[in-house]
């Protein structure tokens, strides 16, 4: 651990999800694993879990880049991976503020708010945000993953660590990967 941010552009990695709901715990589980990987001084990866409020206020302490790392719904194949870049400019100049509910914050509702703070205390949003989502195959009440989201997680992790060691994020061309998982480059 270093006792002081490195000087420089920094990433923030957030795994968000409910482990107790399933697949819906496919970012907390891929943060888990990602934290135990060796990863450039830059890189923070954080277990947010269901704490979006939290999200917001730690990405004031200033970020480059932002990778969300969650179940993302897009109607393929359970475990399919994607790399969506999040258009920032979309965003409308006032949004509406956001309804505060703890534990149900979707990232969305984390930048929606985070964009509030900014606007309050002068802060800069992350230039960049990505999420790196996967297809759930339930959502339902249960604990663990299913088999097919399970797979996809060290995928997941691969996905990420090229992401930060130089690859560029938020490719237009999808690509094949490992294990027939497929990772898609699609504007949110």
């Amino acid at each position: 651990m270093n006792p002081s941010p490195p000087a420089g552009p920094r990433t923030l990695v957030a795994g968000i999800g409910n482990v107790f709901l399933s697949d819906d715990g496919f970012g907390v589980e891929t943060a888990r694993r990602l934290a135990e990987r060796e990863l450039p001084p830059d890189v923070e990866v954080v277990d947010i879990g269901v704490r979006g409020v939290h999200l917001a206020y730690q990405l004031l302490d200033g970020y480059d880049t932002l990778v969300l790392v969650d179940a993302t719904a897009r109607g393929e194949a359970p475990g399919t991976l994607y790399v969506i870049e999040h258009d920032i400019g979309a965003a409308s100049p006032s949004p509406p503020a956001p309804a505060l509910d703890g534990h149900r914050m979707t990232p969305d509702t984390v930048l929606a708010l985070l964009g509030t703070l900014c606007a309050g205390t002068g802060g800069e949003p992350p230039r960049r945000v990505l999420v790196v989502g996967c297809e759930p195959a339930s959502v339902e009440e249960g604990t663990g993953l299913s088999a097919p989201v399970s797979d996809a997680v060290p995928e997941a992790v691969r996905l990420i660590e090229e992401l930060l060691h130089g690859g560029e994020p938020g490719e237009s061309a999808p690509r094949a990967t490992a294990g027939g998982i497929s990772t898609r480059g699609e504007t949110g």
